[in-house]
């Protein structure tokens, strides 16, 4: 049996639905039983608690054979960093006290740096503590820049006809759709092909910058010559506070940026038919990234 954390998520949904279309067994965590019900409609097993409680997920994890891990995501956190520490320590205390014997966690690029990485040094100690259990084999994915980011700069392409951000515009990167995360993730617990502490990255379709990713997502919502521009942190970190993000969360937001212009983020591993993934940028912008720009505008 096979424990899914974030099983309402963009990953960990994908890796529910994957183990039972292998006629897996499957036990589903998260906050809302009703979120959940369209999982046990497809017959896993919902088990409702909050990741904050390391004694409800101990219980959530008793007789697995291998969980999915991660970290919700935090951004209305006043304190993102001290709210992922209480997380990843009780889904550690959980995970040991459970003997559960292999975990696959959704760790992120650069997860190995232990500064200036703004929000993904969560991840790095995540990896740390988990690092510290005896008898476990777990293997830490380390995604590029997911696809689905572009969904939050829907609202900036409406009203001001462009995409904007603190990444480099010219600046080459990997970038990952979502649901191939989940794939991934689905198959390493399937196969059980990994054995002590191990990461692996993996690294989307191919390289792109955020300039050619507007032309490709402008494309499909009737703008293709949109453009992307950079501005300046402090300028990011004023926009994310409007969209009631708070200051703390912002300034990790806007180091994480500086650490992708930087170099911090670039991958460690080179691409090979192992780390790269199938969905290209196209196949997203048709299939997500249009339909949700169009459903937005269609409530504006």
């Amino acid at each position: 049996m096979y424990v899914v954390l974030g099983a309402t998520g963009n990953t960990g949904s994908v890796v529910a639905k994957r183990l039972l279309e292998k006629g897996a067994k499957v036990r589903v965590v998260g906050r809302d039983a009703a979120r959940l019900a369209a999982l046990t409609h497809q017959g896993a097993e919902a088990f409702t608690a909050d990741v904050n409680d390391a004694a409800a997920l101990t219980k959530a994890f008793a007789g697995a054979e291998a969980a999915y891990l991660l970290l919700p995501p935090q951004l209305t956190a006043p304190d993102l960093l001290a709210v992922g520490e209480k997380i990843t320590d009780a889904i550690t205390e959980a995970v040991k006290s459970s003997g559960i014997s292999r975990a696959v966690l959704l760790s992120s690029i650069g997860a190995q740096h232990d500064s200036k990485t703004g929000p993904i040094l969560t991840l790095h100690r995540f990896e740390q503590k988990l690092n510290q259990v005896g008898g476990l084999n777990a293997l830490y994915l380390r995604p590029v820049f997911f696809m689905e980011n572009f969904l939050m700069l829907i609202g900036m392409i409406q009203s001001m006809g462009f995409m904007g951000g603190g990444i480099k515009g010219d600046l080459k990167m990997p970038m990952i759709a979502t649901r191939d995360i989940g794939d991934a993730a689905a198959e390493a617990l399937l196969s059980q092909n990994f054995q002590g502490k191990t990461a692996k990255e993996i690294l989307g379709q191919r390289d792109l910058t955020h300039e050619e990713a507007a032309r490709i997502l402008g494309g499909e919502i009737g703008r293709p010559k949109m453009s992307y521009q950079r501005f300046p942190g402090f300028m990011v970190e004023q926009a994310m506070k409007h969209m009631g993000i708070p200051g703390k969360t912002a300034s990790l937001m806007t180091e994480m940026n500086e650490a992708a212009n930087d170099g911090l983020l670039d991958p460690i591993e080179p691409r090979s038919a192992a780390n790269t993934t199938p969905t290209p940028i196209e196949t997203f912008a048709k299939e997500i990234f249009a339909p949700a720009f169009r459903a937005k505008a269609a409530t504006a």
